[in-house]
């Protein structure tokens, strides 16, 4: 079993200076007067530079289906490849019959073999598109790499930022990766974290290991343990949460988690371990695995035991948020963020079938905050 950890003894010595995070990057080439265009499952072409008012293919091209794109729908084949074009119009093409799949047609959910050849019609962006593309462009941008080879990458997610866009976002981390990467053929979100947490998250870079890892996650066969700061002192016996939650919409509109009975339809049934690792004068220090990967499930289940998880804005006590952040709660400290730190993940490599278990360290304000409070002997019986 490979192991890769950097979680610090942070109760037993001072807290550490952000040191630069070890970032690997793939290099990208530069050309001049020629644009490339990037082709995701197939070898990048070259195409000469388009005009000011449009964007399009130069004539109809023929792509051959790789590894990288082994499965995937041809919808989401296209929407990748052609980058720019509006959605309407690509299943515009696929039902018009001008996309070909081996010389056939093919509708918008045929899975994509290898060796395949897709046949995809020249294609323009309006002028309108292009200008608003160019006025805000996904930014690029690297994160911190715990682990990374060939199969897949595993990032430390900084808290505040989106795994990828959507709801109001424009982009997130897979966003901003693909552009800090633009030679590479295949990167997707194994699994996701709320824009909230921070700590480990899997990217995967082929289709394949893409396919191999999220069963891993649907049969529960992978290890996720977060470290989350609750307001009060959690029950030591309290140790397993398996309450069923059900997923709706608020009438804002906005994505919103509760529990429900045993008994309820709705109700999907959620699985929560949680041991404590310290108590504080105001506040636990829990260690908390989850056995099933519900929306918001760690944030739910904690608040249903009444503990709601310090600097939570959507569940959290917001009268104690408030006084957190203003530095009015712990003495020597401002905590604007929720203190939920995915920390641990163990999987399979999905080549070789290996066990491998990454750990990242606390954030340094986390961790600033846990050396500003007081501790408290785990051994003294938790207050009411």
């Amino acid at each position: 079993m490979r192991c890769i950890t950097g979680w610090p003894e942070l109760l037993s010595r001072p807290p550490l200076h952000v040191a630069s995070a070890r970032v690997n990057s793939e290099k990208s080439n530069t050309y001049s007067a020629n644009v490339v265009l990037p082709i995701i499952g197939a070898k990048t072409r070259r195409a000469t530079a388009p005009a000011a008012s449009s964007v399009s293919a130069p004539a109809v091209s023929r792509v051959l289906v790789d590894e990288g794109s082994e499965g995937q729908r041809l919808d989401n084949f296209l929407l990748k490849l052609l980058k720019g074009v509006p959605k309407t119009h690509v299943y515009r093409v696929i039902r018009s019959g001008e996309v070909r799949v081996n010389k056939g047609r093919a509708a918008a959910d045929t899975r994509l073999c290898l060796g395949d050849e897709v046949r995809v019609p020249p294609v323009r962006t309006s002028e309108h598109s292009a200008e608003r593309s160019d006025e805000a462009p996904v930014p690029g941008r690297e994160f911190p790499v715990v682990f990374e080879d060939e199969y897949l990458i595993a990032v430390d997610k900084p808290a505040g930022v989106a795994v990828h866009g959507g709801s109001g976002v424009s982009f997130g981390v897979i966003e901003q990766l693909r552009q800090a990467r633009p030679g590479a053929k295949f990167l997707e979100l194994v699994h996701r974290l709320d824009k909230e947490t921070s700590g480990l998250l899997l990217i995967a870079k082929k289709r394949s290991a893409l396919l191999a890892l999220q069963e891993q996650f649907r049969q529960r066969e992978t290890g996720k343990t977060y470290a989350a700061l609750v307001l009060g002192h959690w029950p030591p016996s309290k140790k397993v949460i398996d309450v069923p939650l059900h997923k709706f919409l608020s009438s804002e509109g906005e994505r919103r988690v509760r529990t429900v009975d045993a008994d309820d339809s709705d109700g999907r049934r959620s699985i929560t371990l949680v041991k404590v690792v310290s108590f504080f004068d105001d506040f636990s220090l829990l260690d908390v695995t989850i056995k099933t990967g519900r929306t918001h499930q760690i944030r739910v289940h904690l608040l249903h035991e009444g503990h709601a998880i310090a600097g939570d804005d959507k569940y959290g006590d917001f009268a104690a948020n408030r006084a957190l952040a203003r530095g009015d709660a712990v003495p020597g400290a401002r905590f604007g963020r929720m203190f939920l730190h995915a920390r641990r993940l163990q999987f399979l490599h999905p080549a070789t079938g290996e066990v491998i278990e990454l750990q990242a360290p606390l954030p340094p304000e986390c961790a600033a905050l846990l050396h500003a409070l007081k501790p408290r002997s785990t051994s003294a019986a938790p207050k009411p």
